[in-house]
This record gives C-alpha cells, sequence and structure tokens, in this order.
C-alpha cells in the first residue's frame, strides 16, 4: 500500500511540475512594430531594467509596420517620512519618477510621466538596507516598463 501511495505522489508531483507553461509576458510575441532607438537619461539602474525590457521587443521581423524612437528621463528620490526621539530615520519613502517619450519619424506621439513610490522600515544592517533599497527599485522599474510598452502596443493599435 505504502509503495503504490508513493508512486501517484510522484507521478502526480512529475506531471505538476513537467505541464507548467511559464511564458514570459512581453517575449517571443510578433508585435506590428519596433522599437528603433532608445535614449536614456538618469537614474542609470532604472534605466538597464527598463531598457532590457524594451529591447525584448525591439528585435525586429520581417512584417514590421511602424518603428518608433524612445526617450526615457528617470529620476529616484529617497525621502525620510518618520524619525525617532533622537532624530534616526524610521521610515523611508523611495520614489521612481520616469518621463517618456515616443516618436515616430520624429513626430510625437506620446509623452508621459510614471511616479511610482514605496514606503520601507530602516534597518540597522546598512548593507540589507542597500539590497532592500536596491529589490524595491527593481521591483518599481519592472512596473514602469510594464506600463511602457503597454501602452507602445496600445498606441500600435490604433
Amino acid at each position: 500500500m505504502n509503495k503504490i501511495l508513493t508512486t501517484i505522489i510522484i507521478t502526480l508531483l512529475t506531471f505538476t511540475l513537467l505541464s507548467c507553461s511559464y511564458e514570459p509576458i512581453f517575449k517571443e510575441k510578433n508585435y506590428n512594430f519596433e522599437i528603433e532607438t532608445i535614449t536614456l537619461t538618469g537614474e542609470k539602474d532604472t534605466n538597464k531594467i527598463i531598457k532590457n525590457r524594451l529591447n525584448l521587443i525591439k528585435k525586429s521581423n520581417n512584417n514590421i509596420k511602424r518603428k518608433f524612437d524612445v526617450t526615457i528621463n528617470s529620476k529616484k528620490k529617497r525621502k525620510i517620512i518618520s524619525k525617532d526621539s533622537q532624530g534616526d530615520p524610521l521610515k523611508f519613502d523611495l520614489i521612481l519618477t520616469v518621463d517618456y517619450i515616443v516618436k515616430e519619424k520624429n513626430k510625437l506621439l506620446l509623452n508621459r510621466k510614471i511616479i511610482k513610490q514605496y514606503s520601507y522600515d530602516n534597518d540597522t544592517d546598512k548593507f540589507k538596507l542597500e539590497q532592500k533599497e536596491s529589490i524595491i527599485l527593481e521591483n518599481l522599474s519592472e512596473q514602469i516598463s510594464t506600463f511602457m510598452i503597454s501602452s507602445i502596443i496600445n498606441l500600435n493599435d490604433s
């Protein structure tokens, strides 16, 4: 009886793990447009993440109808939002602002500003605090890049 139960559990686990069909949202899709140039200014870590995401759809295929140029300016600001009685920070607010412009043949199609923010507690270990901020920055940048790609896709649909 124990051997049969073990076999059933292993079989179910195998099917469950192998049947997952995870696929990134913006990868391996055929879009009717191409991002020809990406111009970046501002916060370099945010720009790197956004550029990597935009490069997923930058690759051209044969039926390209439209070519866009994207200009991105990003800013990161960390504010102290609360302090303890000695004046040491207790809580921070990380604000990420990205202005982006989409052009087609030097004609302005889209000019938007995205602001994302996240509040988090201070940590006595500065290394952990820096890692936490890095993860928060990466997550906010991913959210912004997803929004940007969606707006460009919607632009192309019109």
